[in-house]
């Protein structure tokens, strides 16, 4: 409720100084006048994972956090919510980096750790630079603390309800795991030539490879599974009438005979699940 704010009100601050910089306009051009040419499958599938990690679909996170949630919650305005308040902050970001990439002579292809490289660069050209500065990333590190509790929260759900363990041992268990498998993941940021020198699937990097599995295709694998469970296996109906509990409006007709309901229950059987397939097929063996 506090911090969360501050850190979207900084990054308000720094678009103000990133447009203004000498030769910011290059990079809103670069931002908002897409390449048509440019956009494959490939494109499509990195894209649409970028989206399922930004959203935290195709993750047990959703599912685990779903079995905390009140029956009369309504999942479709929350949904809604959520979709569009990430969109915003994803757009400002794009406001908040690419214009001073061009200005500072960045390379907008440098990849995921662009934002660690061009925004001290943005700082050091601000009143009170180093201020801001440290506090916007002790900001970006609580927020990538509480994604980071959301994520531990599926494995350690799991070591409590199924093998009755104790919270605080599940999560020391959790958090040692994911500590060790990690350790590759940060020497690959130039320490270690061996992770840093790696190439797959198009990525360099032993991080780049990882962020690519776990970042895009497992998501949207399952994201696919989830789709089949919830449309064939658990069936949609019944999901539907989850939705409804705390949405009464869901089965109301407004197109016709036409519900909210029904476009859902169409959609997340039959063009969700071939979508995501088509993408993931052609994506990885065609492309």
């Amino acid at each position: 409720k506090i911090l969360m704010p501050i850190l979207i009100g900084l990054i308000f601050l720094i678009i103000i100084r990133s447009v203004t910089l000498d030769g910011a306009m290059k990079g809103i051009v670069f931002y908002l006048k897409p390449d048509f040419s440019k956009i494959t499958f490939r494109v499509i599938l990195e894209a649409l994972g970028q989206v399922f990690f930004s959203l935290s679909l195709g993750m047990g996170l959703m599912i685990t956090y779903g079995s905390y949630l009140s029956k009369k919650e309504n999942l479709f305005v929350s949904g809604v919510w959520v979709v569009f308040l990430n969109t915003m902050v994803s757009i400002l970001a794009g406001f908040m980096i690419f214009p001073a990439i061009f200005a500072l002579g960045g390379d907008p292809a440098a990849g995921t750790g662009l934002a660690f490289e061009i925004l001290p660069k943005i700082f050091a050209q601000m009143p009170m630079g180093t201020v801001i500065g440290a506090v916007f990333f002790i900001l970006l590190s609580i927020a990538a603390l509480t994604s980071t509790i959301s994520l531990f929260e599926v494995a350690t759900a799991y070591f409590v309800d199924e093998k009755k363990m104790a919270r605080k041992i599940a999560v020391w268990i959790v958090a040692v795991i994911v500590l060790i498998l990690g350790i590759p993941s940060a020497l690959a940021s130039g320490s270690n030539e061996f992770f840093t020198n790696m190439e797959l699937f198009g990525q360099k990097s032993f991080f780049g490879i990882m962020d690519f599995i776990w970042g895009n295709l497992s998501l949207l694998i399952g994201a696919f599974s989830m789709a089949i469970f919830m449309g064939f296996i658990w069936k949609a109906e019944n999901v539907a009438a989850e939705i409804k509990n705390g949405f009464p409006a869901f089965d109301k007709p407004f197109l016709g005979k036409i519900s909210l309901q029904h476009i859902w229950i169409f959609q997340i059987k039959y063009i969700i699940p071939v979508l995501i397939f088509v993408v993931l097929v052609y994506g990885l063996f065609f492309n």
